[in-house]
């Protein structure tokens, strides 16, 4: 019995990084699965928004529906409807919407 007591006591523990291995493990699925995607989209609206041109049939966050009529760096003019002009903060533009011609499915 004592020897089994001195066996087990002379086990030696696992050294202590390896008692992280399951964090660090679970910070990068958080970040391949979660923020790397996250910020590849964000970098793609940015993208967008900035090659914002006269004429471009948008969509805001807030769901109105215009016509691009002047753009400068942080604001763009949108004409909802004849005569009705809004100025709005580019990054507020969620999409730009393709021509009426090119629905894709048609």
């Amino acid at each position: 019995m004592i020897d089994f007591l001195a066996a087990a006591a002379s086990a030696s523990a696992p050294p202590a990084w390896v008692q992280f291995l399951p964090i660090v493990g679970m910070g990068l699925i958080f970040w391949f699965l979660i923020i790397r995607p996250q910020m590849r989209q964000q970098k793609q609206h940015r993208e967008k928004i900035s090659a914002i041109k006269r004429g471009d049939q948008v969509v805001t966050a807030g769901g109105l529906l215009g016509k691009v009529t002047k753009v400068d760096d942080i604001y763009a003019e949108i004409e909802l409807a004849q005569g009705v002009r809004v100025k709005a903060v580019k990054s507020t533009i969620g999409d730009i919407v393709p021509p009426a011609g090119s629905a894709a499915n048609d």
